[in-house]
């Protein structure tokens, strides 16, 4: 049975985002040395739905794939969170500027 660092270690992992973002809480030490995409980690998610829908993985496979797309994608629910409230700052900021700056 294939471990859970060993399937994420064969996940690619894209730095589409610029260096200094930070990926989301909770991300592996191998994942947290690269930069964090959230477009990268919903293709991995997608690819291992794929994976599981084409029934070609054994069941043990079936939960730890399964496991790892769940992780991924409380990744992607904490950074649309964050991205959510800095949006919401942003407006909040910008309603609470006098006008004529």
């Amino acid at each position: 049975m294939t471990n859970h660092s060993e399937l994420t270690d064969s996940l690619p992992i894209c730095s589409d985002l610029p260096s200094d973002q930070s990926p989301p809480d909770g991300l592996s030490r191998n994942h947290s040395q690269a930069a964090w995409s959230y477009e990268a980690t919903v293709m991995q998610v997608e690819a291992i739905i794929n994976q599981i829908e084409r029934g070609d993985l054994e069941l043990a496979e079936v939960f730890d794939r399964f496991a790892i797309a769940v992780e991924q994608l409380n990744q992607c629910e904490i950074f649309l969170t964050r991205q959510q409230q800095q949006v919401e700052l942003l407006i909040e900021t910008l309603v609470d500027e006098p006008e004529g700056s």
